[in-house]
């Protein structure tokens, strides 16, 4: 990749992550498939690790293992588990917590302030009742 940057020659179509193991087990007809779904789990992957509250292995192992099926799939086509059930199994695993709950939960106390939903449904009920508190004013002026 940098070569071709410093040479000016055409960038690879699928960068560094071709040269993976995953990729070199792939028929030539898949490798392309097999590169961008590979691409796919480590983006997952690096956003688990990033907004994880509990740094664990779980996660990497079972989206490995997917891409191992997918490569069954490929060349066997045995259907390979969804994302949603194996990252299910994960959440099992780790005792039922999830970076979902716990954002839940925080977000629903009201120690931090709230989330954006509960400080625009906050702000709206202001506004009506200002609205209100006004008309209600306007209409006392005019009676005196």
């Amino acid at each position: 990749l940098f070569r071709a940057l410093k040479t000016k020659g055409n960038t690879p179509k699928y960068g560094l992550i071709f040269h993976s193991p995953f990729i070199g087990k792939a028929s030539s007809r898949n490798k392309g498939r097999i590169s961008r779904y590979l691409a796919n789990k480590c983006s997952i992957a690096s956003r688990i690790d990033c907004f994880a509250d509990v740094q664990t292995s779980l996660f990497g192992e079972k989206l490995k293992e997917q891409v191992e099926e997918r490569l069954e799939f490929y060349d066997k086509g045995t259907a390979p588990r969804r994302n949603v059930a194996v990252m299910q199994e994960v959440v099992e695993a780790m005792g039922g917590t999830s970076v979902n709950k716990k954002r839940k939960s925080s977000t629903d106390d009201d120690s931090n302030g709230g989330g954006k939903k509960q400080k625009k449904e906050k702000k709206a009920k202001e506004g009506k009742e200002g609205k209100e508190k006004k008309k209600k004013e306007k209409k006392e002026k005019k009676e005196k």
